[in-house]
């Protein structure tokens, strides 16, 4: 047998244990609890101790043991209950944020900005309808060559007169002549230019890619690109847009094949263009600007007197 001894001013605890069970003996020096109490078991125990501690009577210790054990009881069958009902995706546990009523709502603009696109997508027809979605597909692509008429018309040499120069230096032919050349060639309303995909506009350019069709075949897919200054000059980008992809898709069929060849532009430059001095009207400046040769200077320059042949170049010259 051992026993353990705890002894203070007021009250003492002493602990027996034998080999089969133990006794817990608490006396105190408070009036009427100066009996000495033999308590058999654990539980008893520690109920009797926290009812001595906080000097509440034994009954109400024991009721309000009853009552703990009570409320475990219950908040175990209410977990139980709750996980065999609960639905398994995690998902649908969570509720939605509810909308604070009182929070201000953000301003909407009315104002479209055109630089954020101008969302022109092609329409995408049924894969049941008959008519050819020219927006997704090649039909007709590389079938069987044009007629001989067709043929000659697209592969016609271009006449010195309808090559332009521009300021640069660069040769080409004015969009309007692709055109002529096409209805020559096909037929005013048998070709046509389908959009690919949706007009993409960009902070200084407008860029957007075509098809060429002719006598209901594909001939080629080319993109055109057009730059702009401000955003009123997107609409006039956006034509300039499909004309370049119009001139692009022509190389295709061989017209004005001659404006792709350096030997031809060596010698169209030196036949028929020249390098002129002019100044600006407004701003005095003087550069060096390209020209054919039976054109005139147009507004807003003028003609200069080039200066003699190794003196300097005028002070406030571009270049």
């Amino acid at each position: 047998m051992a026993s353990l001894l705890f002894q203070k001013a007021g009250w003492s605890l002493q602990i027996t244990r034998t080999s089969k069970s133990f006794a817990v003996t608490f006396s105190t020096a408070l009036p009427r609890r100066n009996r000495h109490r033999t308590i058999a078991s654990a539980s008893e125990a520690s109920s009797n101790l926290r009812s001595s501690y906080h000097g509440a009577p034994p009954k109400h210790s024991k009721l309000r043991n009853e009552f703990q054990s009570t409320r475990v009881f219950r908040a175990q069958q209410a977990r139980a209950t709750s996980t065999a009902t609960a639905p398994s995706d995690f998902s649908q546990q969570q509720t939605p944020p509810v909308a604070n009523r009182f929070q201000p709502k953000e301003e909407v603009s009315h104002t479209d900005d055109l630089t954020a696109g101008l969302g022109d997508q092609p329409i995408v027809l049924d894969e049941k309808s008959r008519q050819v979605d020219w927006a997704r597909s090649f039909h007709g692509l590389s079938t069987e060559a044009f007629s001989k008429e067709a043929a000659n018309a697209l592969l016609a040499p271009l006449e010195p007169e309808d090559i332009e120069v521009k300021p640069d230096g660069i040769v080409y032919l004015p969009e309007i002549k692709y055109r002529r050349i096409l209805n020559k060639a096909f037929g005013p309303g048998a070709w046509g230019l389908a959009p690919r995909g949706e007009t993409i506009v960009t902070a200084k350019a407008v860029t957007r890619e075509y098809a060429l069709v002719a006598l209901g075949r594909l001939v080629s897919v080319a993109r055109g690109e057009q730059d702009y200054f401000s955003p009123e000059g997107i609409p006039t980008a956006v034509e300039g847009c499909k004309s370049n992809a119009l001139m692009r898709c022509c190389k295709d069929l061989g017209v004005a094949s001659e404006l792709w060849d350096p030997r031809f532009i060596r010698k169209f430059i030196a036949d028929h263009a020249k390098e002129v001095w002019v100044e600006h009207q407004q701003t005095q400046k003087r550069r060096k600007i390209w020209m054919r040769k039976d054109d005139q200077v147009r507004y807003p320059f003028k003609l200069y007197a080039a200066p003699p042949q190794g003196s300097a170049r005028p002070s406030n010259s571009k270049y």
